[in-house]
């Protein structure tokens, strides 16, 4: 039987969620899962996440969710992948991995809408969340507090008691860091924790450890209302997930300053990677049907001059042809070529284009002849070179007549009498003479240029009197 993984990507771990047999929605148990956890360490959190799913893969896993932050994160988490050939996976956001965690597990009964409140190592999300339609009405990041920010409060006032020498170097940092991140961990079983170390002795009280992190925490209870005031809803939860949400000062707090229930979940850390399993399906492989280019092939009847028929209509199907129209859809010009609809081979068309545009100029070249143009039309005209390629063509200027604006005459109140206008007497324009214009030089692919004489009038024009 096939089982199913959930990953949550985390700054400082990646964690894998496999439900035991027998644990799916219909029977589902919030404490049967199979749960590991693998460090992220110096390389990229993408990176640290495909190694941690190429290790959990197996021959019996027949879905993988993976819960994303945002579309950035859901990008390079998707980049990674793709360098790996991994394609049996899906990402789904973290905010609907938690709700679904939350709803098989019954602890969102009878509520509407909630707060999520996760606070990981890299920051704090908080989001107000209809549980109904997954809707999120307003959510907000920060990394001004963070399960990092609280450690390092731990190293600095274990560093200024004096019990812990300064470590010279970046990597004496980073394992003080380490140890002081194990101390706070221990705390939420005990009421102290004391933890050597080469630099000294750790030493943590429960006490100590609220006073410390007091700020923090309130700053983080006055953003949570922030963001369920801009949302314009009415919470009946603050529900608490990620690592932090294990201090028992934060559901403190919160309830504190919110005035609403709180609620933390058990193991909170892996809330989302649960949900993840929750939500993983079997991908469905997508053929991506190969563009056949053979159109419906229509051998068409040869017409004698007569308006005979030699042969028959066939018809070899090899397909299909799909146009796309404006990039929106497609269509079957396979209908087209057996309904008549296009009637000829293109190859066929062109070389009947070419045929009468050969005959029409030999038929234009013997008129000029005739006309005792032939001297122009061999010579050439001043205007027209041999090496022009393109017809130029002439362009007339039409001159438009100007608009005459006939402003009426001012109302008079007396009855004089008006003097009739004068006669007008229109003036006799002699035409222009009719000069002939230049050749045209036209172009046919696969023939030499074709000098076209611009033909005079037949007739002069009759004299005015």
């Amino acid at each position: 039987m096939s089982s199913v993984l959930g990953i949550s990507v985390g700054a400082s771990a990646i964690r894998v969620a496999r439900p035991q047999p027998g644990n799916s929605a219909e029977q589902f148990a919030p404490d049967r899962f199979d749960m590991r956890v693998a460090a992220v360490g110096e390389q990229p959190v993408e990176d640290a996440a495909v190694e941690a799913i190429l290790a959990a893969l197996g021959p019996d896993i027949g879905a993988t969710a993976i819960a994303y932050r945002s579309e950035p994160h859901a990008r390079a988490v998707r980049a990674a992948l793709a360098r790996r050939q991994i394609i049996n996976y899906e990402l789904v956001p973290e905010v609907a991995a938690a709700v679904e965690f939350l709803q098989a597990s019954g602890e969102l009964q009878g509520m509407t809408t909630i707060a999520l409140y996760d606070l990981g190592g890299a920051g704090l999300s908080v989001s107000v969340v209809d549980i109904v339609t997954r809707q999120i009405h307003h959510s907000e990041r920060t990394s001004d507090i963070s399960g990092d920010y609280l450690d390092s409060l731990i190293r600095e006032q274990q560093i200024a008691s004096g019990r812990i020498e300064h470590p010279p170097d970046p990597e004496g940092l980073e394992l003080l860091d380490q140890l002081c991140r194990s101390a706070k961990e221990q705390l939420t079983g005990s009421t102290a924790v004391a933890l050597p170390s080469e630099y000294g002795l750790v030493l943590l009280s429960q006490e100590n450890f609220d006073a410390l992190i007091m700020l923090a925490v309130e700053s983080s209870a006055r953003m949570t209302r922030d963001v369920i005031t801009r949302s314009e809803r009415s919470v009946q939860a603050v529900v608490a997930i990620g690592g932090c949400a294990q201090i028992p000062q934060v559901a403190k707090v919160l309830e504190r300053w919110l005035r609403v229930p709180v609620l933390a979940p058990a193991h909170p850390e892996t809330v989302i990677a649960r949900g993840a399993a929750l939500l993983a399906r079997p991908s469905r492989a997508v053929a991506q049907a190969r563009a056949a280019f053979e159109a419906e092939t229509e051998i068409l009847p040869v017409v004698r001059p007569d308006r005979s028929v030699l042969g028959g209509r066939g018809r070899s199907r090899r397909g299909k042809r799909r146009m796309m129209l404006g990039g929106r859809g497609t269509r079957s010009v396979a209908g087209e070529f057996a309904s008549g609809g296009i009637s000829a081979p293109r190859g066929l068309r062109d070389l009947s284009v070419a045929g009468v545009a050969v005959g029409a100029l030999v038929v234009v070249a013997a008129l000029g002849l005739a006309l005792g143009w032939g001297p122009q039309v061999l010579q050439g005209d001043s205007q027209s070179t041999k090496s022009t390629r393109s017809a130029v063509p002439t362009s007339i200027t039409h001159t438009a007549a100007p608009s005459t604006t006939v402003t009426p005459p001012p109302a008079d109140s007396t009855n004089a009498s008006v003097a009739p206008p004068p006669e007008y007497h229109p003036r006799s324009e002699s035409p222009a003479p009719t000069h002939p214009g230049p050749n045209t030089i036209i172009v046919v692919p696969g023939l030499p240029a074709i000098v076209v004489p611009t033909i005079p009038p037949l007739l002069p024009p009759a004299p005015h009197h």
